[in-house]
């Protein structure tokens, strides 16, 4: 009875969670003001939980290995000049280590629908996960994920913030 009670709690709060109608970007605008000068360390989400790699270039904030975040023009997958370098050492990481996994996490600033978000956010997976591949990196090694406009850096409504949340985070798991 309890099992019945936590699922119905849980979508009745899904359901809740819901937001209204957005403005969708304009597609072709690109707006390149207020993105960030480079690479953001991210932590290893729940590395040692999940016996993740433990490499310490992962974790070393002098190593191009520890930078995990490749940010996004407005409206755009397009991978950016800058973030090339991070995605090729990152490539030839996953090559060199045929066991380790990683998950390319999509995600998008809050401006548009949730559906046109999602979407977003897994094209900028997508095109993180194609390049690794195409610089050696397996594609069983790499999965792509959307989390849309779900899970903001920032929140708030500011250029600065937006261009925080328009990104393609790399998080390294355990097998």
């Amino acid at each position: 009875m309890k099992k019945f009670l936590v699922v119905g709690m849980a979508v009745l709060l899904a359901a809740c969670a819901g937001k209204g109608a957005k403005e969708e970007p304009k597609a072709g605008v690109e707006d390149k003001s207020a993105v960030p000068s480079g690479p953001v360390t991210t932590p290893l989400e729940g590395a040692e939980a999940k016996g993740a790699i433990l490499d310490p270039r992962l974790r070393d904030p002098n190593h191009i290995l520890s930078k995990r975040t490749v940010y996004f023009d407005f409206d755009s997958f397009v991978i950016k000049e800058e973030f090339k370098p991070l995605i090729q050492a990152h490539a030839k990481f996953l090559s060199e280590n045929k066991d380790a996994r990683a998950t390319i996490q999509g995600n998008a600033d809050d401006r548009g629908s949730r559906e046109y978000n999602l979407a977003l956010g897994q094209k900028r997976s997508e095109a993180v996960k194609k390049a690794m591949q195409v610089l050696g990196a397996q594609e069983i090694q790499i999965e792509a994920v959307s989390f849309g406009e779900e899970k903001p850096v920032c929140t708030e409504p500011s250029e600065g913030c937006w261009a925080k949340n328009r990104r393609g985070d790399i998080v390294y798991q355990g097998e």
